[in-house]
């Protein structure tokens, strides 16, 4: 279900937020459209983060790869990476409002990004809105192997010491289910989001220096590897 907003109406960080509690997020068309649509799926990709399969070989590359990953640091090469043109793909979602609205986000403390860099370039990265004990997590980027996915296991090892119980990820692709991404009902969803409002998740209760090492161990003790 979409339903397309009036780009001349304002929408706040305190609608979105709103939005997001009732199982909605926007997109535009592409970055030339002034105008959001307003989603909310039929189905609706979540991973479960108690049920994740991240294969043995992601594991030990997180364990020892030279990458460094940062969180919070700059919002704006996140967007950057995210919004970039890619192989299939020439245009993007991501327009100049959902760049202001989710730097507002950011700035309240309520957007977050998860960054790989390989010395001073970012070579990969994801970003996401945290709201209570859920995590919807917006887009991810590479411009290098297995950057994302570095950042995707960061991002969970995160959600688990933060006490988050549900990782949004609108959509089910193949990508990402070969980590463990399921797909419910939007009924069934809601049921889900609703206990994740119910408690409090703190994303930046893992250092924001946790090594790989730290990440992996926090991982395995709460999903099993494939």
């Amino acid at each position: 279900m979409a339903s397309r907003d009036d780009p001349m109406v304002e929408i706040t960080p305190q609608v979105l937020l709103k939005a997001y509690s009732c199982g909605i997020f926007p997109m535009a068309e592409s970055a030339d459209d002034p105008a959001l649509y307003w989603i909310e799926p039929q189905h609706r990709g979540v991973l479960p983060l108690d049920g994740v399969h991240f294969p043995r070989r992601l594991l030990r590359t997180v364990r020892t790869t030279p990458l460094t990953v940062k969180i919070d640091s700059d919002y704006d090469g996140v967007i950057d990476g995210c919004s970039a043109p890619r192989p299939g793909r020439t245009t993007t979602w991501i327009n100049k409002r959902i760049r202001n609205l989710y730097r507002e986000l950011f700035e309240r403390g309520a957007c977050h990004t998860v960054e790989v860099w390989n010395g001073g370039q970012m070579v990969g990265g994801l970003y996401g809105v945290a709201l209570k004990g859920a995590f919807f997590g917006e887009s991810m980027f590479s411009i290098e192997r297995d950057a994302s996915k570095i950042a995707l296991v960061h991002l969970v090892a995160r959600l688990i010491a933060g006490g988050f119980v549900l990782l949004d990820t609108q959509f089910t692709t193949d990508h990402l289910k070969q980590f463990g991404t399921i797909e419910l009902e939007r009924d069934d969803f809601h049921v889900e989001l609703e206990k994740a409002l119910s408690v409090s998740g703190r994303f930046t209760a893992l250092a924001a220096d946790a090594s790989g090492s730290d990440v992996v161990a926090l991982i395995t003790r709460n999903a099993s590897p494939a």
